[in-house]
Parts: C-alpha cells; sequence; structure tokens
C-alpha cells in the first residue's frame, strides 16, 4: 500500500511538471528569454552600467528597449547581435552638462549592433510622446527620457553556421579581450530574419548605477522571464513592436499562455487568453516589503523603487484603445499620471507602528490615505516626521516622486509594508487555473529599495559613501473569480 501511495504521488508531481511545462515564469535562477531592469537613471550626476550576457553555445538576436518613467514610452531601441559565450556592455549618461538635459547610450562594445552605434553614442529621442500626434499628456521634455527602465527581448537564437551567424562571430587573436566581428555593416536584414530559431532560456543581465563624484554604486541583477515564446519574434526588422511584452505566446492547442505565478507561497499556474497578461500575473503583488533606514547619525537617506513594467498597455490609449483596463483603474492623461493606489503602514525596528500618532496606544490603528504611484516608474522617498518633504528623491535624485513619512515623532529606522489589494480595480481577472476561473489581486510590480550613509568621520578631511540595494519581497493572493478578496483567500 505505501508503495502504491508513493508512486501515485510521485505520478502526480510528474504529472504536473509535464503540464505546467513551458509556462512562462519569473526564473530565481536569473536565465531567461527576456530580462527586465526595474531602473535607469542619470540624475544627481549618476551613470547607468548595464551587462548582459550570452551563456549559451549559439548566438542571439535581442531588442534592448529604454522605456521613460512616465508612461513607459520607447526613447532608445535596437538589436544587438550576441556571438556564443558573448557579453554585451553599455552605459547610460547625460547627453549634456545640464541637469535638465536628456540621457545618451555609450558603448566601446564590439558585438553587432542594429543600427550601429556611433563612437561618441546615441541620444535619447522624445519623438514617441512630444509633438501633437504623438503627446499622451506628459511633459514632452527630453528631460523626461533621464529616468526610466529597460526591457531586453530575445527575438531568436542564431542558427548555426548560418549567414549571420559567421558576420556577428568575434573574430579572435589570442589575447583576452582583443576579439571582434570582421565586419557588422554585411548584416542583412532578410537573413538575419531567416536564420532565427526559437531562443532558448540563456540570457543573464545586471545593471550598476553610479556616482563617481560621490563614490556610491548601486548594483542589481535584471529580472529574468523564461519560457516567454517557443517560436521566434523577428519576422521583419520594419515592423514595429511586433516583439514587445504582448508577444508572450506558447504551442497550447488552444492558444492560451500559460503563467507559473507563487501564490501563498506554492506555484500555481494559470492560463491566460492575452500573452500580456500572462507576463503581468507573473508579478503581481497585493503586498510588499522592505526595509527604511534614516538613521540621522548616519545621515542616512532610503529610496523605494516601483515599477510597474506592463503598465503602459493597461493604462496608454495608443497602445490600449480601451484603457483603463485592469488591474489598472485609470488612463494616463496630463499632467502625466495614471493613478494606482497603496495603503502603506510603517513600524519601527522594535515591533511600533508608527504610520499612527498613537502608536499601538490607542488600539485600532488609524486609516491613512493611500499613497498614489502615477508613473509607470514610481520612486518613493522617505523622510522623518519633523523634516520637510524632499522635492527630489535623496539617493537617486528622482523627480517620479513621492514621498512618506511617520505620523509619529522620531522614527529613523525599521520597515514599511505597501498593499495594493486597495480594490476590485486593481486585480487582474481572466486566468484559469485547477479548472476554474481565477482572478489575483494587487498590481504588476517590481524594484527595490536602495539606501545611501555618509560617514563624515571616517578620517580628517576624508568622506564617505556606503550604500546597500535589495529587492522588495511580495505576496500574491488570489480568489475563484467573482469573489471579494479576502486575507485568508486561496485558488487552490
Amino acid at each position: 500500500m505505501k508503495k502504491q501511495v508513493l508512486a501515485t504521488a510521485a505520478g502526480l508531481v510528474l504529472a504536473g511538471a509535464c503540464a505546467n511545462a513551458g509556462a512562462v515564469t519569473l526564473n530565481p535562477k536569473g536565465l531567461g528569454q527576456v530580462l527586465l531592469f526595474p531602473y535607469y537613471t542619470v540624475n544627481k550626476g549618476q551613470d547607468t552600467l548595464l551587462s548582459v550576457v550570452n551563456v549559451s553555445d549559439v548566438g542571439k538576436a535581442v531588442h534592448v528597449r529604454f522605456h521613460e518613467g512616465y508612461n513607459g514610452r520607447v526613447v532608445m531601441d535596437f538589436l544587438v547581435f550576441l556571438s556564443p559565450h558573448d557579453v554585451w556592455t553599455a552605459g547610460v549618461t547625460t547627453a549634456s552638462d545640464s541637469a535638465t538635459g536628456g540621457a545618451l547610450l555609450v558603448s566601446s562594445d564590439r558585438s553587432c549592433t542594429l543600427p550601429q552605434i556611433p563612437a561618441g553614442g546615441i541620444a535619447f529621442s522624445s519623438v514617441t510622446y512630444s509633438g501633437a500626434s504623438a503627446s499622451d499628456g506628459g511633459p514632452q521634455t527630453i528631460e523626461r527620457t533621464r529616468e526610466g527602465h529597460v526591457q531586453i527581448i530575445t527575438d531568436g537564437d542564431i542558427r548555426p553556421d548560418s549567414p549571420t551567424a559567421r558576420i556577428v562571430e568575434h573574430v579572435q587573436t589570442g589575447a583576452p579581450g582583443a576579439g571582434a566581428p570582421a565586419d557588422c555593416s554585411q548584416l542583412d536584414s532578410a537573413s538575419v530574419v531567416a536564420d532565427l530559431v526559437a531562443p532558448a532560456n540563456t540570457l543573464a543581465g545586471s545593471a550598476g548605477i553610479v556616482n563617481v563624484d560621490e563614490g556610491t554604486y548601486f548594483p542589481y541583477n535584471a529580472e529574468a522571464i523564461s519560457d516567454f515564446t517557443h517560436v521566434p519574434l523577428l519576422t521583419s526588422l520594419s515592423v514595429v513592436d511586433a516583439d514587445d511584452l504582448r508577444s508572450a505566446n506558447s504551442d497550447s492547442a488552444d492558444g492560451g499562455v500559460p503563467a507559473t505565478v507563487f501564490v501563498d507561497g506554492k506555484p500555481l499556474t494559470f492560463t491566460y487568453a492575452r500573452g500580456i497578461d500572462a507576463v503581468s500575473a507573473l508579478f503581481m503583488a497585493d503586498s510588499i516589503y522592505n526595509e527604511v533606514l534614516l538613521t540621522q547619525s548616519l545621515n542616512a537617506a532610503t529610496d523605494w523603487i516601483l515599477t510597474f513594467p506592463t503598465k503602459r498597455f493597461y493604462v496608454d490609449p495608443g497602445l490600449e484603445p480601451e484603457a483603463p483596463a485592469l488591474p489598472f483603474g485609470e488612463a494616463f492623461q496630463a499632467p502625466g499620471e495614471a493613478a494606482a493606489r497603496g495603503m502603506h503602514y510603517l513600524y519601527d525596528a522594535e515591533e511600533l507602528y508608527v504610520s499612527d500618532p498613537c502608536g499601538q496606544v490607542c488600539g485600532t490603528p488609524i486609516m491613512l490615505p493611500p499613497l498614489n504611484m502615477p508613473y509607470e516608474v514610481t520612486s518613493v522617498a522617505f523622510h522623518r516626521g519633523e523634516e520637510a518633504a524632499p522635492t527630489v528623491s535623496p539617493v537617486f535624485g528622482s523627480r517620479l516622486l513621492r514621498t512618506l513619512a511617520p505620523t509619529y515623532p522620531g522614527w529613523q529606522t525599521g520597515w514599511a509594508r505597501l498593499d495594493f489589494a486597495y480594490d476590485e480595480q486593481q486585480s487582474l481577472p481572466g486566468g484559469t487555473a485547477n479548472g476554474g476561473s481565477r482572478t489575483l489581486f494587487g498590481l504588476p510590480v517590481t524594484g527595490f529599495m536602495a539606501y545611501n550613509i555618509v560617514n563624515t568621520q571616517a578620517q580628517p578631511g576624508r568622506l564617505a559613501n556606503y550604500s546597500g540595494l535589495f529587492r522588495h519581497r511580495s505576496t500574491a493572493s488570489c480568489l475563484p473569480s467573482g469573489v471579494a478578496p479576502a486575507p485568508d483567500g486561496s485558488c487552490f
């Protein structure tokens, strides 16, 4: 009997594994077909460094897109051709010394790109949001390109021994760092498309935000999505946005796109009719959690970066004619906002609830107004209650700013929680799991906390900066569709 039970259990595990094979997944191992970098910035004298690694034995064609932070409009995009075992690196800096100038992409990397990146770099463009035909209601200045996020999608692996593979391969001299393609100008658009096959989950990436003058560095790994596509995505170099996050697909007979999500600490596979909903499901969070450090004696400062990587596909009428669409409740409009809300709870390091001026003395905590996060990338700057709210975030100098402070006096360190299951407008319906219709509650979000400490007493006349960056922790909740959200609700 015992052997029968074990055999049955093993069979169920294998059946579940097979059923989930090919589902779009946020890969905790860091490898995938799609990379999401939650934040780039050139504010406050900072540069952002990017590194993309092909760990496989075949080449790759990847589409790099930089999205500005207000509404995710594309401000720079191009193709990078990674040869086997190749690394592509680049930096984002300011196009001028002006604090209101735009961003500039620079790269000395030898990997082939289309178009080629000149030695002086390529300036980011405002064309997708400026002018009467492109305006989305947000700012139209080039300054809008100074901060945002980056998405890299593998259009396909390059067929070995194909014309494209031979062109992008690095000719080696035997000296480390000296290999380079013979002539990237030979790349032919028609050949590139013909030479692509379905990509493997073998792309990795990282970024770092560096301020040379201040001596700060904030490194992080890109979010990796695996099994995003089972076919090459690039079918024509003239088709715009044929390979964006809406392109998630599967080979299922019904055309549905499965996504594996952790709910209540357990993996659960949902199937959606649209690829963009499957990607959003990966990032759905009813709450996020992270720490806050404002210790005055350390001159400490804390920013939270909240990136909603799929938001534009639900709030931008230029991309979604029926905007707004769930999980977002408002369309992007003048003066450049699409409201998303979250309840905030701040605690000190010894369990005191400091969002309430009574602490825990008065019994039931008071309900504060929700925090509005109106941008595709919103920076939350924390400050002590006795201080005036900053006009730019203290760590990154972000202007996509919202501020939070405790109403309880004397708070300097602790942690915070943001709850996104604010109402039924912030939910993602339309998924099926366990044989029924299911709804995930909250918002699709990623990002991190970053803090900086300034030590003015390192040595006489010497200044020292210490910095740290930590990914947000999150929880997801789900109920059968049509049922109101509940703390103990479950889709299992």
